[in-house]
């Protein structure tokens, strides 16, 4: 990709040169989708995802939060952070680890 755009700035450059708009990427990625034979997503879906799959995954919540632009990690963890059974899995066992001196 980075050939095909030369010195522009953007990773996918409008034709003039500079950002995309937001309808035309939503297009591109509608064409994508359908080709793939995949559903239709929003670009929220998209950061939604993101933002739980990195909380879930270990990624800390201030950087998450910052990734996303928020004003608090409190506010990324209200809106994104879904605990999972595995995860209150995965947490229950450390503390047991802990409490029984295995860490």
């Amino acid at each position: 990709q980075k050939c095909k755009v030369g010195n522009s700035e953007w990773v996918f450059p409008s034709p003039t040169g500079g950002p995309m708009s937001p309808d035309s990427v939503l297009h591109m990625l509608h064409r994508v989708l359908k080709r793939a034979g995949l559903p239709k997503v929003r670009f929220h879906d998209l950061r939604h995802t993101f933002a739980t799959l990195a909380l879930q995954n270990g990624v800390d919540v201030k950087t998450v939060s910052g990734m996303l632009g928020h004003f608090s990690a409190g506010f990324t963890l209200d809106t994104y952070a879904h605990v999972t059974t595995s995860a209150k899995r995965e947490a229950a066992k450390t503390m047991g680890n802990i409490l029984s001196g295995a860490v």
